[in-house]
């Protein structure tokens, strides 16, 4: 195997996470939120936007190599649910609620894919990799952000 797939295998699977046989976007998602949970740093917006932003470019390439190879998106592919995710939980308030909500609404949405979640999806590539969860993980994001105001609206504790 030349270097070039294999570095596209490891990035594009999060260091084989992708690799999971059951759900390995959700698994994905589920380790993108422990690594947000118990890493401290990541709760800082700079670095955890940043991260975001590299793996950006990063999955357009692995993932588009990795098309090339196994056809149009690979669910071994997952650097799209860790990027999403991440996404999901940028700037949110702290507590178990407001991250629950983020995995329970962007695994949602990068499952049902609504309108234009859909749309990015056909994007040619690894584009179409990315944009779809990143688009699931902003709608993730203004939906927990949702939540969260109509539970101080109606006076509900959101401290979970």
């Amino acid at each position: 195997m030349d270097r070039k797939l294999l570095a596209a295998k490891t990035f594009s699977t999060c260091f084989g996470i992708g690799y999971f046989p059951v759900a390995p976007g959700t698994v994905t998602s589920i380790v993108a939120l422990l690594a947000y949970v118990f890493v401290p740093a990541l709760h800082y917006l700079p670095l955890l936007l940043s991260l975001v932003l590299l793996s950006v470019p990063l999955g357009i390439w692995s993932g588009g190599l990795m098309e090339e190879h196994y056809g149009s998106d690979p669910s071994v592919v997952t650097i799209d649910e860790l990027a999403g995710q991440w996404l999901a939980l940028a700037a949110l308030p702290e507590g178990l609620l407001p991250v629950m909500l983020s995995l329970a609404f962007f695994r949602f949405f990068d499952i049902a894919k609504p309108g234009p979640v859909d749309t990015l999806q056909r994007l040619p590539g690894g584009w179409g990799i990315m944009a779809d969860d990143l688009l699931a993980g902003l709608f993730a994001n203004l939906s927990v952000r949702g939540v969260l105001a109509l539970l101080t609206y109606f006076h509900l504790s959101a401290s979970l």
